[in-house]
């Protein structure tokens, strides 16, 4: 929970953003947003990416479900899980025909920082991930 500061890099090249986790509508949603800055390069100029996710529980279901939206045109549907060790928060994306799978972690490292991991899987390799970003988060 909270407001956090983040850098890493990956398939959009190194970045910085900031991003929260705030409970909503009484504590029945879990809204993140996330704003992640990429300088310019040779290949291109800089950009911004921002995203909204709101996690939330259907009645009866026995898994969180997420909803994620993002300035680049994205819908991702996914599934949220705790690891056993509860160490871990994972959000794995429907299975659809003909679509890739995508795969958002985040887990607890030292002194209340995150390490986050975003994987994609080919259409016809769903359950082969790749990494396409890794950071890490402190606590503003």
């Amino acid at each position: 929970m909270g407001e956090w500061t983040a850098e890493g890099g990956g398939g959009p090249g190194q970045g910085t953003g900031t991003f929260s986790f705030e409970f909503d509508l009484q504590g029945k949603v879990l809204v993140r947003r996330n704003r992640s800055d990429y300088p310019a390069t040779n290949d291109r100029p800089a950009f911004s990416h921002q995203d909204l996710m709101i996690v939330y529980r259907e009645p009866g279901a026995k898994s969180a479900q997420a909803i994620y939206f993002d300035n680049e045109g994205h819908v991702i549907h996914y599934t949220a899980e705790l690891t056993a060790d509860q160490e871990s928060l994972v959000f794995l994306s429907d299975l659809l025909p003909s679509a890739a799978r995508y795969r958002l972690t985040y887990t607890k490292a030292k002194n209340q920082t995150l390490n986050i991991k975003f994987e994609i899987a080919p259409p016809d390799k769903t359950r082969s991930f790749s990494t396409y970003l890794e950071g890490t988060a402190h606590r503003k």
